[in-house]
């Protein structure tokens, strides 16, 4: 079983962002045929792009659902099958790294201090230590073929 092909959307040509989110979407499932994935997950595929394409051309309905259907289909790829896109784990880990990291470092050097404009300091240091660990996670991902050649 093959993955469907989008409908094609002439009226698409008149707005550019509505048609660069469409191809994108249409990038990612032509990098999804080139693998060969499981029965169940090109089906839950399918289901997603018959959603899709049955979806009205209005912007205020498609926009949305364009958005769904991509985001569906990565978080299946992610959770099922660990397949993820170019520099998916770094900026994944970049927010955590500055809230999880960053934040409560920067409180603890405000504290200690007894400044607290010191909070500043650990933000960046979060941010690093999640560009470091993100980094290291895409790395590993490439290198055992579990990575996308797209970047979204």
């Amino acid at each position: 079983m093959t993955i469907k092909e989008l409908k094609e959307r002439p009226r698409l040509q008149q707005n550019k962002k509505l048609t660069k989110m469409y191809a994108q979407l249409d990038t990612l499932l032509i990098e999804l045929r080139k693998r060969d994935l499981p029965e169940q997950i090109v089906q839950t595929i399918n289901l997603e792009v018959d959603i899709l394409n049955s979806v009205s051309e209005q912007e205020n309905e498609l926009k949305p659902q364009i958005k769904k259907t991509q985001a569906r289909i990565l978080k299946l790829l992610e959770k099922e099958l660990k397949i993820v896109p170019k520099n998916y784990h770094r900026n994944v880990w970049l927010a955590l790294g500055i809230g999880a990291f960053g934040v409560p470092m920067g409180v603890a050097f405000g504290t200690s201090l007894g400044n607290m404009s010191y909070i500043a300091i650990g933000i960046p240091i979060g941010m690093a230590l999640g560009l470091a660990i993100g980094t290291t996670m895409d790395k590993k991902a490439l290198e055992e073929g579990r990575q996308l050649d797209i970047s979204l």
